[in-house]
């Protein structure tokens, strides 16, 4: 199937569904290539990960449920929420309900009536921070428009092991891993992958990065810094076993053990609004829990 267009490959790999039927998923944001929404034309070119969302999951079989949504800013055509850490995104496999998808219905009913209840980008289950939401089938489109060429800008925070010299960029591709089709992993086949980041600050055993993503693929800021060798504080993923100096602080000692997730937060996001034109710009600090830690990497370095 190497080269084919991914409508072509998907009627020998889907048997009984019609082309022209997964031609309408594909527009309408039910195929994912690598997490990212894909195009009938898009060609494949090998080992690349590919969702069907709409033959597991229908859009019926959606619950309403009243979960918590930290509402930064909403408007007749779109919103912006502040994801908390431990949220998932969409149903799927595992997680058939109790995410944002189905507080996000519970909230605004209306948002049945779009693909994916208007969610165009996620977030990683135990990322936190900002996300955009369309809430009419023109923004939809906008929205994935401005995250495909790039012009959807976001920054996070990021707290690593180590100590960062200066900042940086990483271009490096990323594809599925060829043997934990979970993980991501640099791969020369991979598809492009530009991060950019810089120091925000500096501590004894860690730093916090500000991170710019030019482009949005699956897990690419915590593959770019386990490449660098700074790997994402909590990642259970990518990171390494826990490494806590002898002469730590014990305040930093107890929240580095307790802290179970990566400590990355989506902190800005920049778009031109797709109905009004108008740029907006968001921006929400770190979680209690990050921002908990932060304060003891802060106070095991000015102890030492």
């Amino acid at each position: 199937m190497l080269g084919q267009r991914l409508d072509k490959a998907l009627t020998q790999l889907l048997d009984g569904q019609s082309r022209s039927t997964l031609q309408a998923w594909i527009k309408e944001g039910w195929v994912l290539v690598d997490d990212e929404p894909a195009k009938q034309k898009d060609k494949l070119l090998g080992g690349e990960f590919v969702e069907v969302m709409v033959p597991e999951m229908r859009e019926t079989e959606w619950v309403a449920q009243d979960i918590p949504l930290d509402l930064v800013h909403q408007d007749n055509a779109m919103l912006v929420l502040n994801k908390p850490a431990g949220l998932v995104v969409h149903p799927g496999a595992g997680n058939p309900d109790g995410t944002l998808l189905n507080g996000l219905l519970f909230r605004f009913p209306e948002l049945g009536g779009l693909p994916r209840a208007g969610i165009v980008h996620r977030l990683d289950k135990d990322t936190s921070g900002l996300m955009v939401v369309a809430k009419t089938e023109r923004a939809r489109l906008g929205l994935i428009e401005q995250l495909s060429d790039h012009s959807l800008h976001r920054e996070y925070l990021a707290l690593v092991n180590g100590q960062v010299i200066s900042g940086g960029t990483v271009e490096e591709p990323i594809a599925r891993d060829k043997v934990d089709r979970r993980r991501m992993a640099i791969n020369m086949m991979g598809k492009e992958a530009i991060t950019h980041y810089r120091v925000d600050q500096r501590f004894r055993n860690h730093t916090l990065l500000r991170v710019q993503l030019e482009t949005g693929r699956t897990h690419q800021i915590r593959v770019h810094m386990q490449h660098l060798g700074f790997n994402l504080v909590g990642d259970p993923v990518y990171g390494r076993r826990l490494a806590i100096a002898g002469d730590c602080d014990p305040a930093l000692e107890t929240q580095l053990r307790a802290f179970r997730r990566q400590a990355l937060h989506a902190t800005k996001i920049e778009y031109c609004h797709p109905e009004s034109g108008e740029t907006q710009g968001w921006e929400r600090p770190m979680p209690a829990d990050m921002q908990a830690l932060v304060a003891a990497c802060q106070v095991d370095t000015e102890g030492s």
